[in-house]
């Protein structure tokens, strides 16, 4: 049986179960993040600390263009260093750089900066935070993401579902990292777009076939603003462990 094949077995026999409970968070937090940075390390380390913190859906988006220093990141996947690129360009600073976090994909601080970090934070919270309730819960062989009625997305909204693991360690073999172990929290590993949404009380389903990755026991969703090209606020979001 293949690993892939095994995974799902996994995740199938898991549906079979109770859930686990969601979170619902207040804020959500990207770290954008490299194997082959040298200052990524502590950027990792903190990520890891305030992922405990269930007001806070902490999410660890590994980039691609330092592969070229030595060492490809394993975890990296292209669509994050476009992400980034894209949040960039919707800011006055225009910055890219690792490790860096956005803040409920708006508010930009250094990823290794507590203090940076806090006050993002802070002041993401003082704007209102995450203004849409969302639900997630496993049901049979899916997953059930409902939406109330909501006047935040009157613009339209985009109704994401990322694939994640809650834990994953690497041995860096070379590059500025080499022989170091790092661990990574909520490590996405893909992005499904569910459905565009317009505010409307609605509820979907994402079959666990069309979750399944390696090593993902995790998901988490996400209801953005404007576009992959344009991203705006992100303004609700769910965590749901789909086993221990």
């Amino acid at each position: 049986m293949t690993f892939a094949r095994t995974t799902l077995a996994l995740l199938l026999a898991l549906a079979a179960s109770p859930a686990l409970g969601q979170s619902q968070p207040k804020t959500v937090v990207e770290l954008f993040t490299s194997q082959g940075c040298a200052s990524c390390p502590p950027a990792d380390a903190l990520l890891t600390e305030i992922a405990k913190d269930p007001n806070v859906l902490a999410l660890t988006l590994a980039v691609d263009y330092w592969d070229y220093v030595g060492w490809k990141d394993t975890l990296a996947l292209h669509g994050h260093s476009l992400r980034q690129k894209a949040y960039a360009d919707q800011r006055p600073d225009r910055k890219v750089f690792t490790p860096q976090v956005v803040v409920d994909g708006t508010l930009s601080a250094k990823g290794s900066d507590r203090a940076a970090l806090q006050r993002a934070l802070f002041a993401a919270r003082s704007n209102g935070g995450l203004t849409v309730p969302v639900s997630v819960t496993r049901d049979g062989d899916a997953v059930e993401i409902t939406l109330p009625e909501s006047k935040a997305a009157a613009e339209g909204a985009d109704l994401w579902l990322c694939p994640v693991m809650r834990s994953q360690t690497v041995a860096i073999g070379r590059g500025e990292n080499g022989g170091r172990n790092v661990t990574y929290s909520n490590v996405v590993r893909g992005w499904i777009r569910v459905a565009s949404w317009q505010g409307d009380a609605r509820r979907y389903r994402v079959a666990l076939k069309d979750i399944s990755r390696e090593g993902v026991d995790s998901v988490a969703v996400l209801v953005q603003t404007g576009s992959p090209a344009t991203p705006g606020p992100i303004i609700g979001a769910a965590f749901l462990p789909l086993g221990d």
